[in-house]
C-alpha cells in the first residue's frame, strides 16, 4: 500500500484549516493541523493558508516560533505552498502594515493597482505566463476564487507562473524551486481549484499519488467550514 503524503497546515489563527485541510484530504494527502515548530517535523510538505493581515500574521507566527522553522523548511527546498496570505508573507516585506515578512521570495507586497473594487473578492481568471506542474490539467483562464487587497510583486519576473487582472495584472501563481505561492483560494475553487492542490501533493514525490474525480471535487467543493 503506497503511503499518503503527509502534508502539515500551519494554524496561526488566519487560515481556513477546515477547508483546506478537507480539500487536501480530498486529493489524497494525510494532513496535520500544526500550531507549533514539533508538528512540522516528519511532514512531506508544508502549507501556510491565511486570511487576514500581513503584521498581525508575522507577530503569531514568532509567538509561536514559526519563522525560523518556515525560513529553514523553504531554505532547504522542501515542498511549500502559500495560500493568499500565505504567498504575501514570503516577500521580504509588506505594504501592508509595513510588514516585514519571511523575506524567502525576493520583492514586496503591494496593493492592488487601479482595483475596480476592494478588496477583490469572487472569481477570476488565472492566464498562465509559463508551463508549471501546480496548473497541469487546469485551463488556461480558469475562473479561480479570490478575496484580498494586496498582491506580490516579485524581483525575479521568471517566478511568476500566472497572472490575474483586477484593474492591472497581479501575480497569481508563483514559483521558485519547491516553493509555491497562490494567490486564489484552491480549497474554495471547485474542481479546478482542487487539481491545483491535487497537483501540489504529486509534487512531493512517490510517496503521494493523489487520485481526484469530478465527483469527488464537486461535492467537497460544496461543503462549507
Amino acid at each position: 500500500m503506497i503511503a499518503r503524503a503527509r502534508v502539515a497546515v500551519v494554524d496561526y489563527g488566519a487560515g481556513n484549516l477546515v477547508s483546506i485541510g478537507r480539500a487536501l484530504e480530498t486529493v489524497g494527502a494525510s494532513v496535520e493541523i500544526v500550531d507549533r515548530a514539533q508538528g512540522i517535523a516528519g511532514a512531506d510538505a508544508l502549507v501556510v493558508p491565511g486570511v487576514g493581515a500581513a503584521a498581525p500574521a508575522m507577530a503569531r507566527l514568532e509567538r509561536q516560533g514559526l519563522v525560523a522553522p518556515i525560513r529553514a523548511w523553504i531554505t532547504a527546498d522542501r515542498p511549500f505552498l502559500g495560500v493568499c496570505l500565505g504567498l504575501q508573507l514570503l516577500c521580504d516585506g509588506s505594504d501592508e502594515d509595513d510588514a516585514v515578512t519571511l523575506g524567502v521570495l525576493s520583492g514586496r507586497t503591494v496593493a492592488l493597482v487601479d482595483p475596480p473594487t476592494l478588496p477583490h473578492i469572487g472569481w477570476n481568471q488565472v492566464e498562465r505566463r509559463r508551463p508549471h506542474p501546480i496548473l497541469a490539467g487546469v485551463p488556461d483562464g480558469a475562473d479561480l476564487y479570490f478575496v484580498h487587497s494586496f498582491a506580490v510583486a516579485p524581483a525575479d519576473p521568471a517566478t511568476v507562473v500566472a497572472e490575474t487582472t483586477h484593474g492591472t495584472f497581479f501575480p497569481s501563481v508563483v514559483a521558485q524551486g519547491a516553493t509555491i505561492g497562490v494567490q486564489f483560494h484552491p480549497e474554495r475553487s471547485g474542481v479546478d481549484g482542487l487539481r491545483v492542490l491535487a497537483n501540489f501533493v504529486g509534487l512531493v514525490g512517490d510517496a503521494a499519488r493523489p487520485t481526484l474525480t469530478t465527483a469527488s471535487a464537486a461535492s467537497s467543493a460544496s461543503e462549507g467550514d
